[in-house]
């Protein structure tokens, strides 16, 4: 366990309680799962130049057989009375998400067999991770 973890929690609690800004707290939630979980964080909301998607987490996890490159699709839910959050990915979301994946694997001259895509789900403050959670490109 981080030691700092209660000093992030207040500083979220302060931040949160006067932006109200969920989806920005989910990421910043995410963003730690992933760090502790052994991801190296590449980027964060990127964007490709000409537009069409965003990417909320863009990561390397570290493998015996080399990197993956991992894309995060956070969703985020103050409470899961109406529904889970993942299921707000239609098809429209998944088909942005793959052209800006396409266009961030090209940049970075990525191994196209070692991609991923992941969601994590946070409803309140469970977190879960669903690994390969659709097909990449």
């Amino acid at each position: 366990m981080n030691p700092l973890n209660p000093l992030y929690r207040l500083a979220d609690r302060i931040r949160y309680r006067f932006h109200r800004d969920t989806g920005k707290r989910g990421e910043d939630l995410a963003h730690r799962y992933l760090r502790a979980q052994g991801l190296l964080i590449v980027a964060r909301n990127w964007r490709p130049p000409q537009g069409g998607g965003e990417i909320d987490i863009i990561a390397c996890e570290p493998s015996a057989k080399g990197d993956i490159l991992v894309f995060v699709e956070v969703k985020t839910r103050t409470s899961g009375e109406f529904s889970v959050p993942e299921r707000n990915i239609d098809a429209d979301k998944l088909m942005a998400l793959r052209r800006a994946a396409r266009d961030y694997a090209r940049r970075a001259r990525a191994d196209t067999e070692r991609l991923r895509f992941d969601v994590i789900s946070i409803t309140g403050n469970k977190i879960e991770h669903f690994r390969d959670a659709f097909a990449p490109l």
